[in-house]
């Protein structure tokens, strides 16, 4: 007999009634509506923060590649044609070159130096913004993920509020699947928060080494093009393989 009752008893034990999808079906639709903006964010959060980290690298790698060649170039063309296409170097020399270009056109006489200065900060200006896209999704997502799932909270607590009046009495049977709600949704809450503070971070220091690269190649690009190639950078010589011993004959 009491072999019998446990076996009964052991399949129904097994079986959680306070879990998440027990939880979602028990709040309903507002429920599954918090849960279901809270894990859109959170695929937004990665998917963001894996294809910024991509194209950041892109950048730094970049940036490696054009002090090893382009200041070794008799002139920008010649440079440009060595930096990779599409790339964000490869823009500001273009650009550079372009307003050079432009400059030669003017009817009214404007400084070199000026004119130059204006088209690569409005150029690094463009990289920038375009590294910065979707960091705002990441700072929305941060700031407001929590409240989202307060909101599912006061739905949870509201219910359990309910439960207790029409029952009379705050039995634990009552208000457990509510209450186990509203606290599955503030740990979702800052679940998708977290993370999404930490990449927002993150990828906000890297864009800042990133745009302090390029501002120091800008202002090199800026002191060689108003001085018709005579300011240029330091470039350390390419190293040379040594000369290997030449064996005695006997």
């Amino acid at each position: 007999m009491f072999t019998q009752i446990m076996a009964a008893a052991a399949p129904a034990a097994g079986n959680n009634p306070y879990g998440l999808m027990e939880a979602l079906e028990q709040g309903g639709v507002i429920a599954w509506t918090v849960f279901i903006i809270l894990v859109g964010m959170s695929v937004g959060t990665f998917f963001i923060l894996f294809t910024k980290l991509i194209e950041q690298q892109k950048v730094i790698n970049q940036g490696k590649k054009v002090r090893g060649t382009f200041w070794r170039a008799t002139s920008l063309k010649e440079g440009s044609a060595k930096l990779e296409k599409n790339s964000a170097y490869k823009q500001l020399v273009d650009d550079g070159i372009l307003a050079q270009e432009h400059h030669n056109k003017l009817t009214d006489p404007v400084e070199a130096h000026d004119w130059m200065h204006a088209s690569l900060a409005r150029s690094e200006a463009a990289i920038n913004s375009r590294l910065g896209g979707g960091l705002a999704f990441l700072a929305t997502v941060g700031a407001t993920s929590p409240f989202i799932g307060l909101f599912g909270t006061v739905v949870g607590i509201y219910r359990a509020l309910i439960k207790i009046g029409a029952s009379g009495q705050a039995s634990i049977d009552a208000v457990a699947g509510p209450v186990g709600e509203a606290l599955i949704m503030t740990a979702l809450g800052l679940v998708v928060a977290v993370p999404a503070v930490l990449a927002f971070n993150f990828l906000q220091r890297r864009n800042k080494s990133i745009a302090e690269d390029l501002s120091g190649f800008n202002n090199d690009l800026l002191g060689y093009m108003v001085s018709n190639g005579a300011v240029r950078p330091v470039v350390a010589a390419a190293p040379v393989a040594a000369a290997k011993p030449v064996a005695a004959k006997a």
